[in-house]
Formats: C-alpha cells, structure tokens, sequence
C-alpha cells in the first residue's frame, strides 16, 4: 500500500508555483481534445508499472542475446527504481497533486503517494536510457518517454516540476546503471575474412 504524502507547507514549492502555472495553462489548449486526451491518457495509463517498457524490453529480447541481457538488466532497474522513488525519496517531500479536473474523458489510475517527483518520468527516462544503449535507432525511446513524462502534466496527476525533475532523477539512475551493469559488447555477424595464400 501507497503511504500518504504529509501535510505540505504553502510555502514549500512556491519558488516553482508561478512556473507550472504556466505550463499548465499553456498545456490547457490540448486538454479535451480528443485526439491528444487519448494519447496521453494512454501513454499515462501504459506507463503504470513500467508496462510499456517492460513490453518493449521483452519484444526487443528475442533479437540478439545482448538485447536479452539488457531486457533482464531493465527489468531488475525498474523494480529496484520503484522502490527507490516510490518508498524512499518520495518520503523526503510532502507535495500535493495538482488539484483534479472534474469529469476525466477517460479512466486513470489516481496515486495518493508525494507529487514530487513524478515516477512515471524516472521510469520512462531510466527505461529510455538502458533501451537506447543496445539500438542503433535511439531517437523513438526518447520520443516515448517524453510523450509518457509529459502525459503526467496532460493528466494533471503531476506539476511540471514534478516531472522534470523524475525526469532527471530516471537519467541519472540509467547512467548509474550503465556503470554498475555494462552490457557486452556486441560480436559482429561479419565473417573475418581469410587470408588468401598463393603458391
């Protein structure tokens, strides 16, 4: 079970109000456009529990061994960082949620834990992080786990500054990752070629 974010001070996150003001009222132009409520809010849906790149990691497994051993790598990253981020630096902060919007245009799981910082952009950037090491084709999990960050502001679960810095934090703990589980190095599919002996 979730524990509850304690009471905040108004005066805690002041510093960053006037800033996710207006990026949530920028953002309020694609609110209740059906097109971009339904990528959002399923990209926001695909990103509990690291669904969407658990999925991603396992469809990518069956290429090559180095991709099974970053899916195994990925996925023990991801239990480990939700822990983190969920029991224990979650703990440190007593952010409220951006208060809700009425009726939603579609079914959303509502957390009750610190909105500060936002655990789907850690995951998402984390998750895109060890993804893109072993593709030669980076540019799509980056796009990914932008649309599935910025979905938490669509959604209004998180502030702007909640996913920033989720963001952030999910960059730094790939890179740690990286560090700490280095995945080998790709063999090549190339032949080597003979060396050719005239008599």
């Amino acid at each position: 079970m979730e524990p509850e974010p304690k009471p905040e001070s108004p005066s805690d996150w002041r510093p960053l109000d006037d800033l996710d003001n207006i990026v949530d009222r920028s953002w309020e132009k694609l609110r209740g456009n059906p097109f971009w409520d339904r990528i959002f809010y399923t990209a926001s849906s695909l990103g509990d529990w690291s669904l969407l790149w658990q999925l991603l990691g396992a469809l990518l497994s069956v290429r090559s061994a180095r991709h099974k051993q970053n899916f195994r790598r990925l996925s023990i990253a991801l239990g480990l960082e939700s822990v983190l981020v969920n029991l224990v630096v979650k703990s440190f902060f007593r952010r409220h949620r951006p208060p809700p919007p009425g009726d939603r245009p579609l079914n959303l799981r509502i957390p009750v834990t610190s909105s500060f910082p936002s655990g789907h952009a850690c995951s998402a950037f984390l998750a895109a992080t060890l993804l893109a090491e072993a593709s030669k084709r980076r540019w799509p999990f980056w796009l990914l786990a932008a649309v599935v960050a910025c979905s938490r502001i669509h959604v209004r679960i998180h502030y702007a500054s909640d996913v920033a810095g989720g963001a952030a934090l999910g960059l730094l703990l790939g890179k740690l990752v990286k560090m700490v589980a280095p995945l080998s190095q790709a063999t090549s599919t190339n032949p080597t070629p003979r060396s050719s002996s005239h008599v």
